[in-house]
């Protein structure tokens, strides 16, 4: 390394050579790490599932680039606050001196610092500034979860002013997409066969590679439904099941009452989460719990309610501020039960401990499902498993079944897909709403809803795109048997001990006989086996559920399924049926 290279360095320049020779990498991360430095690209995305170690691997890049004295300094962009400190952190123990606390009044970090750590929020309110620090020096720019570079462009356009000059950008991801259709700056996007545009990564490592690698836990999806009642402004009651077909408007209402916190449903939902957490640390003494809530009202709620069922107050986590994340890393390094926070835990924050999530929020796109599973599948060590709580709502149990798919951001859509990711987006806006002191008010909202009644019910365990335990009580034997699965599990494992569950569970469910059966109860269980099968064919032909349910109705005629008589979805059972065998 030469003179100039070496003498800005911190005085922890010899721990960080050291490390940069005597570090041991995981396998994707040495396999990236030749491919760059065998290119030695200006821009390059990589893209690895959350809990692969990505930081890991960019401190690296950023090591080598100082040794070979590519670079002089290093500027790193993260989402939210938390992060620029735990980058910090993480750079500190590979001799890297990062500054979390730089600000715009700043004009260069000082002296004792090898670069800073900054925000997006923070480069767009003065591009200019970082520009000229990115074109004063030789600079890396690792930009974290670079696909909210193209937030209502603005924080794209921001980026791409301030760090056109840099030397080397590197650009991670765990979650490549988004719902628009914003150009994400300095990723490159290549067009298909299809004629529709795509980014492309240089390096990618997806969830399924990092299972089979034991990088990441295997994740069982418990699934809970249960019949919602609620008062619209008009004063009309409505009742629906959470979870059956039913309109966009039904189904985010139905939802909502769920996750009401004076309901029967969220208390219900976080007991049988609580048992699982108790389960899991069984084996895993220190295993976390974490419930991601919508707003700070209903984390609140919800906080004081697994306070009385642990009889353990919980850590809160309300807004992405200093005292938030001293609460998260006192979380982190305890052996304390659950955490409550609102949307902004969700992405980025490494609490490698937390085996037990309850998804608690109507927030639905797909990046944000996938940042909220990734705070419970860093592995530590072979065997561990996950639990994530879901409602049982089509979008997000869809999402659930479709972790192991490869997804790139597309610039170019078909019209049904426009109208879909209109209809669903709720990405914009999240991380400024998540950095803000206070959440945003319901107010408006509850003027034209009101809760009325919600309960739970155990609808299944979704593990690796399949369905097992359909439809059970809450507190039923059936139910324990999945929340008593141990927490130490290889993946072929849990498909085993599921396998064999469900196995004995219809052993002990008796014969039919000539007994009457209700009729409300049999059309549910038609209903559920619809919306089961309906899930899988989704998945086999990679369309909406929704689509799906509307080309059942068109053929076989009558309502939404929802308003279908036992008949009605009879005939449609039978379709969808011959669909597998002989359709596409």
């Amino acid at each position: 390394m030469s003179t100039s290279a070496a003498s800005h360095l911190s005085p922890a320049f010899p721990e960080r050579a050291a490390w940069g020779t005597a570090g041991k990498l995981r396998a994707w991360q040495a396999a990236a790490l030749e491919q760059y430095l065998r290119e030695q690209p200006r821009d390059f995305l990589a893209v690895a599932t959350p809990g692969a170690g990505k930081t890991t691997y960019a401190l690296r890049v950023a090591t080598e680039l100082i040794d070979q004295g590519v670079v002089e300094q290093v500027t790193i962009v993260a989402p939210t606050e938390h992060l620029k400190t735990q980058w910090a952190d993480a750079a500190a123990r590979v001799g890297i001196q990062i500054d979390p606390r730089f600000t715009n009044a700043q004009e260069q970090h000082a002296a004792d610092y090898d670069g800073v750590a900054v925000t997006y929020a923070g480069v767009a309110s003065r591009p200019a500034l970082h520009r000229a620090r990115t074109s004063a020096r030789p600079t890396l720019v690792i930009l974290d979860e670079i696909h909210h570079g193209g937030d209502n462009r603005s924080w794209g356009d921001a980026i791409r002013e301030a760090f056109e000059p840099a030397t080397r950008r590197l650009a991670l991801t765990g979650t490549p997409f988004r719902s628009d259709t914003s150009p994400i700056p300095f990723v490159r996007y290549e067009e298909g066969a299809d004629g529709i545009r795509r980014s492309a990564s240089d390096f990618t490592y997806g969830y399924a590679e990092a299972l089979r690698d034991s990088v990441v836990r295997p994740v069982l999806f418990m699934a809970y439904g249960g019949a919602m009642r609620w008062r619209t402004r008009a004063g009309d009651e409505v009742a629906a099941r959470l979870g059956e077909e039913a309109t966009k408007d039904v189904t985010a209402a139905a939802w909502r009452t769920a996750l009401d916190p004076a309901g029967d449903w969220i208390p219900s939902v976080l007991r049988a989460a609580d048992k699982r957490l108790t389960e899991v640390r069984r084996h895993v003494p220190d295993a976390g719990g974490l419930v991601i809530a919508s707003n700070q009202t209903a984390a609140r709620a919800y906080a004081r309610t697994l306070r009385e069922l642990t009889g353990d107050a919980p850590t809160v986590v309300l807004s992405d501020d200093a005292g938030s994340s001293s609460r998260i890393e006192e979380f982190a390094e305890s052996d304390a039960r659950w955490m409550v926070a609102v949307r902004m835990v969700s992405e980025g924050v490494d609490v490698p401990r937390l085996c037990v999530g309850v998804y608690a929020t109507s927030t639905s796109t797909p990046l944000f499902f996938a940042q909220a599973v990734g705070r419970f599948v860093r592995a530590r060590r072979r065997g561990e498993t996950a639990s994530v709580f879901l409602p049982s709502v089509p979008l997000i149990l869809a999402h659930a079944a479709t972790m192991e798919e490869q997804r790139d951001h597309a610039l170019d859509r078909p019209k049904q897909q426009e109208d879909e990711a209109s209809l669903w987006s709720e990405e914009e806006g999240l991380l400024r709403e998540a950095n803000a002191a206070e959440a945003a008010s319901d107010d408006q909202l509850q003027l034209s809803f009101e809760a009325l009644e919600s309960e739970a019910e155990f609808d299944h365990v979704l593990f690796d795109a399949q369905q097992w335990g359909m439809g059970a009580d809450v507190g039923s034997e059936d139910e324990q048997e999945y929340l008593g699965l141990p927490g130490l599990l290889e993946p072929d494992q849990v498909t085993h001990l599921l396998r064999e569950r469900q196995t004995r569970q219809a052993k002990r469910t008796p014969p039919q006989t000539d007994a009457p059966v209700a009729a409300h109860r049999a059309l549910t269980a038609q209903r559920k086996e619809l919306n089961s099968l309906v899930a899988a064919y989704a998945r086999k032909t990679n369309q909406q559920h929704a689509f799906i349910h509307n080309e059942l109705r068109q053929t076989c005629g009558g309502p939404t399924l929802d308003r279908a008589t036992s008949e009605q979805v009879t005939e449609r059972i039978a379709l969808i049926r011959k669909w597998f065998v002989g359709r596409r």
